[in-house]
């Protein structure tokens, strides 16, 4: 997998960069700032580093709080761009409505939800929506163990064979991430309405802290983008999942083509009067979606086949 830069890099990369580069960009200078997924991070960071190698005027601040704090700064008006890993919601555009900030939403790449365990975990290769929920959901608070789960997964329609004696340590994302809202929606909404999971794990708006959890423990259990997994490697052990027909392993391929159960699309929701009014926010986001797409698999995730990149830069176009 080719090499993805971490959010600290690329971070690092774009505000170090400010003062270099070729003045061959806008020409008017200006300033950029995304706030948002922290899934999406990596790929704005890797394109705001090559846009600044060619437009060394124009300063590009990116930051991955998570996709609900980065909305939250949209629609208050604080941000250019919102880096997304799921859609905008009703509440979050009804705020931005009420602020007067309208937008393009563009989709940029898919990822999927990497569901993991520690490489030890040898009892457990694949897991159903069913056990995910048995293991994670709202009902589950208080379950300590792989097998204390099963009699739920079980009543749910399960019959994989959960681990037994073996502690469950759950590490994942929190709230304020997209990560975890995908999760939600994609894989427990099918047993009831839940908006959720359990509260009582160790939750992270870090990526990485989140595989170093799963690679702490042997009964470890957690989520991140597809991406993040990959970097990992052998740290952790990526299940395969079953959405209802049948185990699908996390690729670019099943990831791309929807076969994987737990695939997502990621999205830049783009200040339409701000594009207007700066060049430089106008330069950055033609590149992102020309010379700059190709940041998408550099950074480990899967690029839009050509005909919904070209939906992406017709909505662009069309703003």
């Amino acid at each position: 997998m080719p090499t993805r830069f971490t959010l600290v890099t690329a971070i690092a990369l774009v505000v170090a960069a400010c003062g270099g580069g070729d003045d061959t960009g806008p020409g008017a200078g200006g300033e950029v700032l995304v706030s948002g997924s922290s899934t999406v991070a990596p790929i704005s960071g890797l394109v705001a580093e090559l846009f600044q190698d060619e437009n060394g005027d124009v300063s590009v601040t990116v930051d991955g709080p998570g996709t609900g704090d980065g909305f939250q700064l949209f629609c208050q008006d604080e941000i250019d761009i919102a880096d997304a890993s799921r859609p905008i919601d009703e509440e979050e555009t009804a705020a931005c409505a009420e602020n007067g900030i309208e937008y393009v939403e563009l989709k940029i790449a898919f990822d999927g939800l990497a569901v993991m365990t520690h490489p030890d975990n040898d009892a457990v290769e694949c897991l159903t929506f069913a056990d995910l929920y048995a293991l994670v959901g709202p009902e589950s608070q208080g379950v300590d163990t792989w097998s204390d789960a099963e009699a739920k997964a079980a009543e749910l329609g399960s019959t994989t064979d959960l681990p037994d004696d073996l502690d469950l340590t759950i590490t994942a994302p929190g709230e304020e991430s997209g990560t975890y809202d995908s999760f939600v929606e994609i894989a427990l909404k099918e047993f009831g309405e839940p908006e959720s999971t359990r509260p009582d794990y160790q939750a992270s708006s870090d990526d990485n802290v989140i595989v170093q959890g799963i690679a702490g423990a042997e009964g470890s259990l957690g989520w991140v983008g597809f991406a993040y997994a990959e970097e990992a490697g052998d740290q952790v052990k990526t299940l395969e999942i079953d959405g209802g027909d049948g185990c699908v392993a996390p690729s670019a391929e099943t990831i791309a083509d929807g076969s994987y159960p737990l695939s997502r699309a990621l999205y830049l929701y783009v200040n339409t009067a701000r594009a207007a009014e700066s060049p430089a926010l106008a330069a950055y986001v033609d590149y992102f979606l020309d010379d700059g797409i190709t940041a998408v698999e550099e950074a480990g995730y899967v690029a839009l086949p050509d005909d919904q990149l070209a939906e992406t830069v017709a909505a662009w176009e069309g703003r």
